[in-house]
Parts: C-alpha cells; structure tokens; sequence
C-alpha cells in the first residue's frame, strides 16, 4: 500500500506553471481573430438617459457597437432576482453602470472611441448611505429600499434585560473593502455557430453558464465555459464574471469574431463589486459576573444599486452575529438596503466579519464594565458541547470554542502581556494586545446544499498497465490549492499514489455542476462528493476501500473503466426552517481565535503590528501547508480590513481607485503569523476536513482594533482605524482631559 497522503504536504497541483511562468491566464490566451473589447460607463450616479449618442466626426469603420436596444431578450442579468441590467437603458443607478458595448482589432482606436460616445441624460438626486436609504423619498429598489428583511428570535430578551446587572448598547461600523485580487476581471467569448463558448477567469463557471442560458434562450449543450488559470476571486469573481460574460458574448455575436475584454486595475475597482459596508447596533444585558443574559441585535447592511447576492450575505451576518457565545435570550434584525453605489457583493466571509466584529468589541465592552479580562470574559461564555445557538441548533459535537482560545491565549501569553500593557508605559510608543474568538458556519446556509445537488465525479482507468483516477468537479482553483486537495482525498480513498491522480480542467462540457467554489464548501462538501465516487468506483469494480494498486489492475483488464457520480444528499438531522430561521443553520462550524499585538507611535500615530497568533479548528488539514496558507491570506486580508484599507467613496464612485491609494498590507507589515492547527474531525466531511477558507477572515480585524484601543486608551469602534483616525481620537481625548471632563 502507499504511504498515507491526507495530511502530508505533497507538492502543490499548480506550483510548477505559476513558478516558471507556463501558467496560462485569460489574458495569456491567444486566440485567432480575436477583437477587443470595452465598457463605456455612466459618469453619474443616478440619472435618466435621454440618449446615447455616436459622435459623427469619429470614423466608426470597424467598430462594433452596442446598447441595449441590441439586446436579444430580457435586459436582466439572472442570479437571486433580475433586478440588474446587462446594459442600462431608461435609468442609471449607480456611477460606472455599463451604458454601451464597443470593440475593435485595434486597441489604440477602441480607447479612442469610447471618447466619442456621448451620453445625453438629466441627473436625479442620489442616495449613498445606509441610513439615508431607510429615510429617503428615493426609491432605488421597491417601496422602503431593502432587499432583504431577516429576523431571529430565541425566548424573551426584552423581559430578561430588566432583570440583568448591566445592559450596555453600542453601535459598530464597517466600510467598503475593495477584493484586490492579483489578477483583474476577464473573458473571452466566441460563437461557434449556435454554440457559445466563455473561456475566464471565474469561481463559479455554473453560474455563467446558467446566465448565458437566460440572456440567449440556449440550451445546456449550446453554452459552453472554461475556466483558465484564475489570479484570486475571494468572492469578487463568484458572481460578476457573468456580467462580463454577457457583455463579451454580445459583442462575440454581432462581430462575428472572438471578443477579449480584460479590465485594467481602475476600472475592476472602480465597477466591480465591495464588501458590503455595515452598521450593528447591539444591545447587551449582562449578569455580575458578565454573562450574557439577553441580547438585542440590529444589523444594517449597504447592498448598493443591485441585489447581487446581497441577502446571501444578510444571511450569514445575521446567522453569526452572536458568534460563538451562548445566550438563551435573543433577537436578532436584518436588513441590507440599496444605495446609488456600484453593487456589493460576495466577499470572504461575507457578512460574518461585519457582525463578528462588533460582537467582538461588545464582548471586550463587557469585560470592561465587570472588570474581566477578555480572555476571561470569552471563557465565561463560548459555547460548549451541548448548547444551542440563536437558531436553536443544538451543538452536539465539535464545539471547539474552548480549546482554541486556550491554545492561542497560551501561545500569545496574553493574560500576561495584556494585564502588563493595561498598566502605565513609558517610552515613545504604547502597546496593546487584543484578541477575538469567533466561529464559522461550513457550507452552504440551512438547505442550500439540498437544493443545490451539487456533483462529483471520479474515473478509473488503465493507463500502460498502471491503475490512474480522474477527478471531475465544477469546483474551480483560483490559488486556494482545491486541485491538490482534491487530489489527496481522491488518492486517499482508493489506495493510489499522488502522481496517478489528475484533475479535469473545470469546463462545463465534461464535469458534472458541483456548485460554486464559495461559502467554505469546496473541501468539505465537494471533497466529500470525491471521496464517496471514489469508493463508488471500487464498489462497482467489487474491490475493498482502499484497494491494492495490483487488486485494480486486474478489475479493470476485466471490467474496462469505471466512472462513477455522486451528488449531495443532506443528514437526516439537518432541518432548517427559511421563514422562521430555526434550525440547523449548518452542517458543522469552525471555531478560531485571533490574538494581535501592537505598538502605536505617539509622535507619528502608527501602528505596527508585534505579532499575531490564531488558532483555528479545521476538522482535519489535508494539506496543512495549504491549510497554513488559506489561515494566513485571510487574517492578514482581516488586518488590511481593519487597519489599512479606506474605500473613499465620493459622489457614488470609489475615488481611490488604484494600488497607490488604495493600501494593502504587504508581508513588511507584520511578522510571520504563527498559526496554530487544531483538529477536530467532522464526519461528514473527507477525512474529517471542515471548510476554511472563509473563517480566518473574521478573527484578525476585531483583534486589531481591539489591541490598538488598548494602546491608544480608547475604544475604537469603527473600521478602518488608520494613522489619522488614531491622532483625531487622540487629539479629542486630550481635549476632553484639558477641559476637565
């Protein structure tokens, strides 16, 4: 038999394309005839077109051009409702909507027409905050602008306040965060004949393929789409490269020629979708000893001008905003209103790192009014083994709150650093440690993986006389190492060794729809698909799991190949009411923590950051170099959220539109980030694999902020905090100290 595979660190799947440069992304692709294309966009927020006008003096000779009278059908993209338009026509809801389509064999001459189109319209008045969307006259979606409306109940928080010790109220507000992955959006689209075929950098090539279907009245077999090497998504490319694919394929269509649209950095920030930006209020009451009696939640999120996937993420926000503590007495209200802003959308997390980090900072305010340290505070109220959350999903198994807190608290040494820095400091700068515990719901929300069916297929066959497996899915890797992991399980299973097991390139013409590449499913749902059609295929063959490579040779000289397909079939115990939101919210959870410590400057303001520690529970680490890596990109994407990245929205348009003034932390910001694994196996998934790649993003931001308050010596409760943020606050507190209150 082969040495064990799953939790080993074999060599990454896509390590020798991406080192030596071989790796082809959708700008690499060259393809005969193709044409370019481009956007013009709206320069206002909110207006009425009056006309879209072709300036005359402009030579148009090899021009293609579009608007949305050109249209073959319903001028709406397809997702959770078609309420955005592939191109705008009467109405302009936000600055940059597409307007008009052009595209040409000569770059230099498309950059030049798109100067020569005039677009003719009056300007309305605008909304761009969350609360003036609740207030306004102006109706940017239905009757009172909100696209969702969501509400968690759990026995009497109003009655139990009036008896608690202590009942503290605040309000918590995020920004925009801007997804910056390495590589911009892109597509390339072609006709052949009836047949439509989309080659892109994308998560989730089901969903374009699903759109096509609707903007073209096609069949399954007459769209086809290809995922090329993708350079990150993070959730930014979940549901906008369909937008981009229509506009491409529209092109495609009336040229005659292949279409190329690849944006360029501005215009990917400037169009494309944000982190929805937030405001949670939370009401607390609390007992002497600091526990939790009652709580009172209100979460308020800024969609922008489309739905998108917007109640997905009200979802998520609601469903973690009491995070991974305990309290009998809940109510939790959601709602995510529209904006004249470009749409928000999926982004890592989506959703829970709003809510966490205001839980966050409640939790420290707690500690604080009863004179507990945070870790103690958190110690006192994590949920355990056998408790139940705001949904009432009784946690059975897995609950690993305690462990990871213990487990990064010790390493940190962080009851004594903090009691340490909570002293007086002297020298020319301060330090603070904070912390955050928080969980993570794996998979898709209460029965979305039912509806969905997702599939997995696997392969055996002789190769040479040598047994070898093929992986079939719709999952897509955009950096995270699925095809690797994949890889592993698949190996695993049936006895191979790594090198005789391939992946299928994810092109809808071959592999099965195995749902998005989103919501920490991948591993964990998808995975399992793998690993259960592997098994398939020894059963079919009458052999044992795992089997002797021999014991396979000799099946499949007698039998021939063997494919096998599974789909997603839910536990008999996850039942889950979308009305009431009771029930199993998720399969299982992940439980992390995130410990940050900082020096703050008291000259320059700055932070910098001393060390960072998380510990986070993933089931079981397939690949724990993967694993490593997934914890470290996204609690160091939580530390940009929280200490470096400013979204400056102005007049609807996201004013700092490139990487020069648009800041992301960069590995010369902070030190290694020591992550700590922790493994608690969870059945359903391959080998006991969680999700993971969501769940560090919702530890690093409130652990930073909440360090940086306690070296400042005031609480922060809105993100981002920069340099400037720190002096103004600083700056009001000495004032307030001069003037004696």
């Amino acid at each position: 038999m082969n040495p064990p595979i799953v939790g080993t660190r074999v060599p990454r799947d896509d390590g020798p394309e991406k080192v030596t440069g071989a790796a082809q992304y959708v700008d690499d692709i060259d393809v005969p005839g193709v044409i370019f294309g481009t956007t013009v966009r709206s320069p206002v927020a909110r207006a009425k077109i009056m006309s879209v006008d072709w300036d005359e003096s402009f030579d148009w000779t090899g021009i293609t051009r579009i608007t949305a009278k050109d249209l073959p059908g319903t001028n709406a993209l397809p997702l959770l409702i078609d309420d955005q338009r592939i191109l705008a026509r009467r109405h302009i809801r936000h600055m940059h909507e597409p307007i008009a389509l052009l595209a040409s064999a000569d770059r230099k001459r498309l950059r030049e027409a798109r100067r020569h189109v005039h677009l003719r319209y009056e300007s309305r008045p605008m909304v761009s905050q969350i609360e003036d969307s609740l207030e306004a006259e102006i109706k940017v979606f239905g009757e009172d602008n909100i696209f969702k409306d969501i509400e968690i109940a759990k026995g009497e928080p109003e009655e139990t306040f009036l008896t608690c010790a202590h009942v503290i109220e605040e309000t918590f507000t995020t920004g925009h965060q801007e997804h910056l992955y390495i590589e911009p959006q892109g597509m390339i689209a072609s006709w052949d004949d009836a047949v439509l075929n989309l080659i892109g950098s994308m998560q989730c090539p089901y969903y374009i393929h699903k759109a096509m279907k609707s903007v073209f009245g096609l069949g399954d077999d007459e769209v086809r789409v290809i995922q090329a090497t993708t350079g990150g998504g993070f959730g930014g490319k979940e549901e906008y490269p369909s937008l981009l694919a229509a506009h491409a394929a529209l092109l495609a269509k009336k040229s005659g020629r292949p279409v190329k649209m690849i944006y360029d950095r501005a215009e990917d920030m400037s169009a494309t979708t944000k982190r929805h930006p937030s405001e949670v209020t939370i009401k607390a009451g609390i007992d002497g000893e600091g526990i939790l009696k009652a709580i009172d939640i209100d979460v308020l999120l800024d969609g922008g001008a489309y739905c998108t996937l917007s109640p997905v993420v009200l979802s998520r926000a609601v469903l973690h905003a009491l995070s991974a503590y305990r309290c009998d007495h809940v109510h939790i209200r959601g709602r995510v209103v529209a904006t004249n802003t470009p749409p928000n959308g999926a982004f890592r997390g989506f959703g829970a790192p709003q809510t966490i980090f205001a839980m966050e900072r409640m939790m420290d305010q707690i500690a604080e009014t009863v004179d507990l340290s945070p870790m103690e505070v958190r110690r006192r109220n994590h949920l355990v083994n056998g408790d139940a959350t705001a949904t009432g999903q009784v946690l059975s198994t897995g609950v690993s709150a305690g462990a990871v807190l213990a487990r990064a608290c010790e390493a940190a040494n962080f009851e004594e650093k903090w009691r340490r820095y909570a002293g007086s400091q002297s020298g020319g700068g301060r330090r603070g440690i904070g912390m955050a515990l928080f969980m993570h719901g794996c998979g898709f929300t209460g029965h979305g993986e039912r509806d969905l069916k997702g599939k997995a297929s696997v392969r055996l066959f002789l190769d040479d006389g040598i047994p070898r497996c093929q992986v079939l899915t719709g999952s897509t890797d955009m950096g995270q190492g699925m095809r690797t992991t994949f890889r592993q399980i698949a190996a695993a299973t049936l006895g191979l060794s790594f090198e005789h097991v391939v992946m299928a390139p994810a092109d809808t013409k071959d592999v099965p729809d195995s749902g998005p590449t989103v919501a920490s499913r991948t591993c964990m749902i998808v995975g399992a698909l793998v690993a259960d059609a592997a098994k398939a295929c020894l059963e079919n063959l009458g052999l044992p799991i795992p089997a002797a490579p021999s014991m396979m040779v000799a099946a499949l000289r007698s039998m021939g190949d063997v494919l096998a397909e599974k789909e997603y079939t839910p536990g008999a115990d996850l039942v889950w009411d979308d009305e009431t939101y009771r029930g199993s919210a998720y399969p299982t959870y992940g439980f992390g923590c995130t410990i940050c410590e900082v020096e703050v400057d008291e000259v320059t303001f700055e932070t910098k950051i001393l060390d960072v520690v998380t510990c986070q529970d993933v089931g079981k680490a397939i690949h724990p170099s993967i694993v490593e890596g997934q914890i470290e990109g996204g609690t160091a994407q939580a530390l940009g959220f929280a200490g470096f990245e400013k979204v400056v929205m102005r007049d609807g348009s996201m004013r700092n539109h490139d990487v020069s003034n648009y800041v992301i932390p960069t590995s010369m910001d902070f030190p290694a980030i020591r992550v700590l694994i922790h493994e608690e196996p969870f059945p359903g998934g391959p080998f006991g694999a969680k999700g993971i790649g969501e769940m560090p993003m919702d530890g690093g931001a409130p652990a930073y902020i909440a360090a940086v308050s306690q070296a400042a010596n005031v609480a922060f409760r809105d993100l981002p905090v920069l340099a400037e943020t720190v002096f103004v606050a600083l700056e009001k507190k000495r004032k307030r100290e001069r003037d004696g209150r």
